[in-house]
């Protein structure tokens, strides 16, 4: 049985959906509206092409950047411009920006911390070993490789000598 849904929930999910951080999938989205997966992402699509409509007021949703969309300029600007505000500011220019206070917050936080070493260096770590595990692999496999070749051109040789050939 199929479920109905109104216009005001599909733009609620929609919004949802574009709003969140990076590390929020969009099927735990789905999952947690009680939603499929395909019916968010088709809500979505709509919503981008200006298909998906509230009822109540009759206007359209915007098009407004996701907050993983936004340049590290252009959330360089919004931390600044938040900078000298006070809370009740910093909730008004959100809400005329289409973000969350908490997307300011996160990306403060993302340009005062340096990246960290680590990752990069257990990365790296993580790679080199992987380069040398797939070439102990090739190499193991260039050894068989030639064994077979040797095998079959000794093959060859043994019935070219003694006229022996197995598929007579």
């Amino acid at each position: 049985m199929r479920r109905q849904f109104t216009q005001e929930f599909k733009v609620q999910a929609v919004e949802k959906a574009l709003s969140q951080c990076d590390d929020v999938r969009l099927e735990d989205i789905a999952d947690d509206l009680g939603v499929g997966y395909s019916t968010l992402q088709r809500w979505i699509a709509l919503a981008k092409k200006h298909q998906l409509e509230i009822h109540q007021t009759g206007s359209q949703m915007t098009a407004e950047k996701r907050p993983q969309d936004w340049s590290l300029e252009e959330r360089l600007n919004a931390v600044i411009e938040c900078g000298s505000l006070d809370e009740a500011a910093i909730n008004e220019y959100c809400r005329n920006i289409g973000l969350y206070p908490h997307h300011i917050q996160q990306w403060k936080k993302d340009l005062v911390t340096p990246p960290s070493n680590k990752t990069v260096k257990s990365d790296s770590k993580q790679l080199k070993q992987e380069i040398k595990q797939l070439q102990k692999e090739l190499n193991r496999k260039d050894k068989a490789l030639a064994e077979t070749a040797a095998l079959l051109v000794l093959k060859k040789k043994a019935d070219a000598l003694w006229g022996f050939n197995e598929d007579d």
